[in-house]
């Protein structure tokens, strides 16, 4: 690995000690790849996924916006799974990313949605 990947994966870990989701309080963890941004819902008790999004998605990936747009109906998305799933706390996983940008963008459209963190 080179050493971006490597001080990210140094950073995950040290999120993750303290960072830990519940069936109440899921962790809404966040992925960003070159092109497409994905976040879940994970329950860390029983090591499940409970609810994902993705910019893949056919309803986001047909609007024709720049990346930071599709995040925020990510987060949105995901924020309506949740409120279905009778979800409304989360815990939020940046998963070594900066605060900031598309990860913000994920933050903020989950907050519109209805979830709290």
């Amino acid at each position: 690995m080179n050493n971006k990947s490597t001080a990210r994966q140094k950073i995950r870990y040290r999120i993750r000690k303290k960072v830990s989701g519940t069936p109440e309080m899921p962790r809404l963890s966040v992925f960003r790849s070159n092109t497409d941004i994905y976040a879940q819902l994970i329950d860390d008790t029983k090591g499940v996924t409970i609810a994902s999004a993705s910019s893949k998605q056919k309803d986001i990936a047909a609007q024709k916006t720049h990346k930071t747009a599709k995040s925020k109906m990510v987060g949105a998305s995901i924020a309506q799974k949740a409120v279905e799933l009778g979800v409304s706390k989360v815990v939020f996983d940046r998963s070594g990313y900066v605060y900031h940008g598309r990860v913000k963008a994920v933050a903020d459209g989950a907050r519109e949605g209805g979830l709290v963190f």
